[in-house]
């Protein structure tokens, strides 16, 4: 499979309406198209998945380390692996899309918007070549797509003006049906809010479909020192992509739906790997299915809070958790296992109440980052002194108790900044951070379950 990256100059100028196109012209000439994503994003890839037909793959050095990144590319499957970039190609300390391209040694296809200039369009093309020459890695800026650009004289004067050797790659036209809505978190998803089929269509027929395929190049497999542990996550190459330890026995139950819908592919198959994976709807009113162990991923559950307020689920996780049922809740699954949910239009609503905290939303975010947590002591994810890497995005903030219990201490920069993340009661955890399966953590949390399997076998049931 070879692959290439859609980058931007910056946030906002339609890479992933770019990135959809591209997949469409792709799929018309008869390509099969992988889609995947920069960083840490759940949205984009939500998009992505919805016109391709297939699952985005997450491609961050930070969650997954060096070998991890690589493992992450090869498990997609197809022709043509397209990258969408995040922010703008050369932004991010510890990630950005420029860095990405050059650990995975593919060309990078700018994006530029094109509303409001001509020549000028050009310039900026040359400077972002040029600026590759600055940084440590070698970055191929190799082509450009232009956004909301008019074809006659405007196309042709920015053609004109691009240097000779960047490919000219094609145009998306100014059209108010590609917009996508938002909100708070970035994009409404892909289930959503998909791009309107017909306009895609039209986006599509001024792409150079054949142009993006013969840039895409073939990046480095994983090397065989992959087997060994990863000194730039601190996860087990056996993690993702190696052997596995499958016992059907064993089983997860992971929440699906509106309120928890951020998860990614790769989690969803690692814990497939190791163990039988039943999915739930909270909001649809199921309750908790038989298990060894839940996962409540992230997701949207102050837009759904009296809802959730009123679920079975939440009334099962609260009596089964005082039994020892191992729970995992990343972000919005903190929210949900919480005491109460204040929404940001100040209507509070009752939790599940198995942690000891109020969550409220604020109107803006109040955390944006990768972020290392060292393990106080054993936990759900992580053993005593153990690191995992992940990533946090949100909009609310959460008071806790006198008597809470933090299972992690958090770094950020160069050493610990004094802050804590994830809330600790009987076998369960909440936490701020999403992390990849390569971090290892779920890695943990299937140990744990399958501990947990154990002792409900011995007992004659599971919980």
């Amino acid at each position: 499979m070879k692959g290439l990256v859609l980058a931007g100059t910056a946030s906002g100028v339609g890479k992933t309406v770019a990135t959809l196109a591209a997949i469409r012209a792709l799929d018309n000439a008869g390509y099969d198209v992988q889609p995947a994503k920069a960083g840490p994003d759940f949205i984009d890839p939500s998009h992505h998945a919805v016109v391709s037909g297939r699952p985005s793959r997450t491609l961050d050095p930070w969650l997954e380390g060096e070998a991890g990144l690589r493992r992450a590319f090869w498990r997609g499957d197809g022709d043509v692996c397209l990258v969408e970039g995040m922010m703008g190609l050369y932004d991010g300390s510890e990630v950005s899309t420029a860095g990405i391209a050059a650990r995975l040694d593919l060309p990078v296809v700018l994006v530029l918007d094109a509303s409001a200039g001509m020549q000028s369009v050009g310039a900026t093309a040359l400077g972002f070549r040029e600026f590759a020459a600055r940084l440590d890695r070698d970055v191929d800026v190799a082509g450009v797509v232009l956004q909301r650009a008019h074809g006659g004289r405007h196309e042709a004067g920015i053609r004109d003006a691009l240097p000779d050797d960047l490919a000219y790659l094609g145009r998306i036209p100014p059209m108010a049906d590609l917009e996508i809505p938002d909100r708070h978190l970035g994009l409404h998803r892909g289930e959503e809010a998909p791009v309107d089929a017909d306009a895609l269509d039209r986006a599509a027929e001024t792409i150079d479909a054949a142009g993006l395929a013969a840039l895409a190049r073939t990046p480095p497999r994983p090397s065989a020192a992959a087997a060994e542990r990863d000194s730039t996550s601190g996860a087990e190459a056996t993690s993702i992509g190696m052997a596995s330890t499958a016992d059907p026995e064993v089983r997860v139950a992971v929440a699906r739906d509106e309120a928890f819908c951020f998860v990614y592919p790769s989690t969803i198959e690692r814990l497939g790997e190791r163990a039988d994976v039943v999915t739930f709807q909270p909001t649809a009113g199921d309750p908790v299915p038989s298990c060894d162990g839940v996962y409540l991923p992230g997701g949207y559950p102050e837009l759904h809070a009296e809802t959730l307020a009123n679920a079975p689920a939440l009334e099962d996780l609260a009596a089964r958790a005082s039994d020892g049922l191992p729970v995992l809740g990343e972000c919005g699954g903190l929210m949900a296992l919480s005491e109460s949910l204040t929404t940001a239009d100040g209507e509070t609503h009752r939790m599940a109440g198995v942690l000891p905290a109020d969550v409220e939303l604020c109107e803006r975010y109040q955390a944006l980052d990768h972020v290392e947590l060292r393990a106080r002591t054993d936990g759900v994810t992580a053993r005593a002194d153990e690191s995992l890497r992940g990533h946090e995005f949100h909009y609310s903030t959460a008071s806790v108790g006198d008597d809470a219990r933090f299972a992690f201490d958090v770094r950020r920069g160069e050493g610990i900044d004094g802050a804590h993340d994830g809330l600790t009661e009987y076998a369960v955890l909440g936490t701020y951070t999403h992390c990849h399966p390569e971090s290892g953590a779920f890695d943990r949390f299937l140990d744990v379950a399958s501990e947990r399997a154990g002792v409900a076998d011995r007992r004659g049931g599971r919980a």
